[in-house]
């Protein structure tokens, strides 16, 4: 699945630019050129040049170094909230797919309940109840991705649960984990990757929302949605100010969304058709499927 994804111009590209950001996020302070926090009054609001490649900020910081220091803060909140959110869905999800009426009428419900909140709004009243703190945040927005994770995974679930290898594995006598672990997790697999892509793309743009707001971080500390959010109370002197944090933000959520559309393309039917077509030892599979 993978690799036919890969084959796609888009996800190499995607590919690539996610790798920097994972670079930046591991090694970040190797490459920032200055001290993100260092403050230099006589070099206010300065446009590009060699001692500082973005220009400075209103208080005389380096944008670049404080871009790259921003990428490990706005990357380690999106995937804190996207992996609470699997936890908390992904089981209950594969669960509900072979769980009785009763049990699933109350999933459903619930997870219902859950989507009706609107994500910015409940994860600031989090912040506000707990501490204007950014994992405080998270974890409300990882609480309400869940559900998303719990209806995706259900589904896909569902769509496999009355198939003969499972009628057969239960018949058998295998348990009901063994059937969710060998022939259920596999086949909701793809749909797990691709909606883990999404998702990450959307917790990203809660956290750049959050942190644009001022919530859930305490400056001098860089995020992207900072770092924008200052930015535009400057455009007078430096216009193109907001560009580099901007582009940070859309290149992510972009890279992310083109992955996760590269996977659902190559985990479908037409993706195992075009496999097979590249490699005659496998056609007959792909016929047999």
């Amino acid at each position: 699945m993978i690799r036919r994804a890969l084959r796609a111009r888009t996800a190499q590209v995607a590919v690539a630019f996610l790798g920097l950001v994972l670079l930046l996020v591991i090694t970040g302070d190797l490459f920032a050129p200055q001290d993100p926090l260092a403050q230099d009054t006589g070099a206010v609001l300065q446009g590009s040049s060699a001692a500082h490649w973005l220009g400075t900020d209103y208080l005389g910081r380096d944008v670049l170094s404080r871009l790259i220091a921003g990428t490990r803060v706005s990357v380690f909140a999106a995937l804190t909230a996207v992996v609470i959110g699997a936890v908390l869905g992904i089981v209950p999800g594969m669960l509900s797919a072979f769980s009785g009426k009763v049990a699933t009428w109350t999933s459903l419900r619930v997870a219902d309940a859950f989507l009706a909140l609107p994500f910015i709004i409940f994860a600031i009243a989090v912040a506000g109840l707990f501490g204007n703190g950014l994992f405080q945040a998270m974890v409300a927005v990882g609480i309400l991705i869940a559900p998303v994770y719990f209806r995706i995974i259900r589904a896909a679930a569902l769509s496999h649960a009355g198939a003969q290898y499972v009628e057969a594995a239960t018949l058998l006598g295998a348990p009901w984990w063994h059937v969710l672990a060998v022939h259920i997790w596999p086949k909701v697999l793809p749909a797990v990757v691709v909606t883990t892509a999404n998702l990450a793309a959307g917790g990203l743009l809660v956290v750049s929302s959050l942190t644009f707001l001022g919530i859930g971080i305490q400056p001098p500390e860089p995020t992207w949605g900072g770092m924008l959010a200052s930015d535009l109370g400057y455009l007078t002197q430096r216009p193109f100010g907001p560009v580099a944090p901007a582009l940070a933000i859309m290149g992510t959520v972009a890279a992310l969304n083109l992955l996760a559309d590269a996977i659902r393309d190559a985990s479908g039917d037409a993706g195992r058709a075009a496999e097979a077509l590249r490699n005659p030892l496998k056609r007959e599979v792909a016929d047999v499927r």
